[in-house]
Formats: C-alpha cells, structure tokens, sequence
C-alpha cells in the first residue's frame, strides 16, 4: 500500500470513527471534531517517523515534537 492510499484510508476511516461517535453522543460535529484531532496527532507522528525524527529531542533547538 502505497503512503498516500495509507493517509487516505487512515483520514476516511477516522472520520467514519468520529461521525459514529458523534452519533453516539447525539452530536455529530463533536464525533468529527475528535476525530480531526485523532488524525492530527497520528498525522504527525506519521510524518515525523517517515523523517526519521521520531523521538528527536536536541537541546540546542528546544523542545520538539
């Protein structure tokens, strides 16, 4: 599978996740909104490990993620 099949999938699949959360909780803007910060964080460490930069905390250019 190919990265951008995988970013793909992993954005559609998350926001079917939050839609039936938000269902569950009778909001479905809040079920998208979870979701849209699930993908985020997964996003960036996705990002961060395909540069090999996973982890990588140097003192001389502060706190990264």
């Amino acid at each position: 599978m190919s990265r951008r099949a995988l970013r793909i999938s992993i954005t559609v699949g998350l926001l079917i996740v939050g839609v039936v959360i938000g269902l569950i909780f009778q909001n479905v803007w809040l079920g998208v909104l979870l979701a849209a910060l699930v993908w985020l964080g997964w996003f960036l460490g996705y990002e961060s490990r395909r540069g090999n930069n996973a982890g990588v905390n140097d003192e001389d250019h502060g706190i990264e993620l």
